[in-house]
Order: C-alpha cells, then sequence, then structure tokens
C-alpha cells in the first residue's frame, strides 16, 4: 500500500541526534526535523550557542567535544538513556581553517581530522552499535562538501582531504551496516551562508570569494535550509531506497 506524502515526512516519536547544531546548517536541519516531528538533541562544543537554539527549538542540548571519544560515547548513551531510542544522526560539525598546507602544522592538521573524520567515524560506531542493540531501523546523514569531490580552492588542504574520508567513509559504512536496517548517506554542499563562514571569510582573499560565486550557475550562495531539506528527504522513508549516495546541493558550482 503506498503512503501518503504526510506519513512519509511524519518524524513523530523519532529521535534524532544533530551535531553542530548550535548555530548554521545544523540548527537549520535540527528546525527542520524537529519540524517534522522529530525529538531533537543539539550537540555542539559551543555551550552558550547550544543551549540558545535548544531553547528555541524546544530541544534538548548535549555539550559535545568531537575530539573526545568519551564525550561521543556519553552523548549516545545520554541520548538512549533519556529517550529510548535513536532514529537519525545527522554528522554536521566540522571546522574549515583556511591555510596553505606549506604553511599549515602538523597539530593544525591534526585537529581539522579529528574533528571532521575521526569525530564522525567515533559517533558512527556508536550510533550504528546502539540501534543494533535496539534492532531498529535509522538512517545517518553525514554532511560533506562538495570539496570532498573536488577542491574549490587552495587553502583547504587539510579540510579537503577530511571531507574526502567521509564521503569513502559513508560508502564503506553503508555496505557494513545495511544488514543493520541503517542507511548511511551523503550531502555534498556547496558555498553555504552561514556564521561560521562569514567569521572565516577574513581569512579568505575576496578574489577567491568572488570567483566562487561567479561559477555558481544558479546566481547565489546557499542557506542553510537547502542542506536542511535533503537532510529531511535522507532521513524519512522518501529516500528509503537509497544508501551510500552523494548528493550533491551546490547551486551547480561542479558544473562549471
Amino acid at each position: 500500500m503506498t503512503r501518503s506524502l504526510q506519513d512519509l515526512l511524519n518524524l513523530d516519536g523519532q529521535v534524532a541526534i544533530v551535531t553542530g547544531a548550535a548555530k548554521g546548517i545544523g540548527r537549520g536541519i535540527a528546525s527542520r526535523l524537529k519540524e517534522a516531528g522529530a525529538e531533537v538533541v543539539i550537540s555542539d562544543i559551543d555551550a552558550e550557542a547550544g543551549n540558545a537554539a535548544a531553547t528555541a527549538l524546544a530541544a534538548h542540548f548535549v555539550r559535545t567535544d568531537m575530539q573526545s571519544e568519551s564525550d561521543i560515547q556519553a552523548l549516545v548513551l545520554g541520548v538512549r538513556e533519556r529517550h529510548g531510542r535513536l532514529d537519525i544522526l545527522v554528522n554536521n560539525a566540522g571546522i574549515y581553517p583556511f591555510s596553505p598546507a606549506l604553511q599549515t602544522t602538523a597539530e593544525q592538521w591534526d585537529r581539522v581530522q579529528a574533528v571532521n573524520l575521526r569525530g564522525l567515524f567515533l559517533l558512527s560506531r556508536e550510533f550504528a552499535n546502539a540501534v543494533a542493540a535496539l534492532g531498529t531501523p535509522a538512517t545517518i546523514v553525514n554532511v560533506g562538501s562538495i570539496d570532498s569531490l573536488h577542491p574549490s580552492s587552495v587553502g583547504l588542504a587539510a579540510y579537503d582531504a577530511s571531507k574526502g574520508g567521509v564521503q569513502m567513509f559513508t560508502k564503506n559504512f553503508a555496505l557494513e551496516v545495511a544488514p543493520l536496517g541503517i542507511r548511511v548517506n551523503m550531502i555534498a554542499p556547496g558555498g553555504i551562508t552561514t556564521e561560521g563562514v562569514t567569521a572565516a571569510q577574513g581569512n579568505i582573499p575576496p578574489q577567491v570569494l568572488e570567483s566562487f560565486l561567479q561559477r555558481v550557475p544558479l546566481g547565489r550562495w546557499g542557506e542553510p535550509d537547502d542542506i536542511a531539506l535533503m537532510t529531511l528527504v535522507l532521513s524519512t522513508p522518501l529516500s528509503a531506497y537509497v544508501t551510500g549516495a552523494t548528493i550533491v546541493v551546490d547551486g551547480g558550482r561542479l558544473l562549471t
């Protein structure tokens, strides 16, 4: 029997963890999942912004350092104990310092990999193991980047390496956990206007930003809701037969 569109988009009773959800793309995702009926857990290292977002969205906040395995384990255990289930994980947390590789220190490189890739792996592992113990289906949405597929600028080598790793991890992990009823997909955003991007723009030459936008066929920067809506699709039965996929949301930037 074909389910109604309203039913397919209904996340009532489901529990979603969204990392890096205090601001920007993560907050946009949390808002849309909440609107669809999910109980949303906001995870972020910024306690002040995280608590503010949780209050605004009537969600629950858990401060999490994505470089800390114990923080990640506590996040999953706490959500399971609090809600009794786990349905959706959105791995959105990430950092993107602009630094030419020739000037990047080992410590800077390691931090980017730790947050963007290692933390994503650890949380995906803990989430999937908990879901397997519960015996219920679930979905994981990883927020990668168009830089997972093609470099957009010199100065993002550490970021690009981490996001390239996210894409390949998504594919391999999707293979591994499919028998558990867990779907894993990646969204590859293009240029999205967020507080973090605005702050980072001070370190990026203006001509780099101008050149980037000129190569976007749709002629505008993306917004957090552009990514949030695609996350909603990948978190619901609208994408029930999709796993291991990379969905590019970039206004056509990779076409040029």
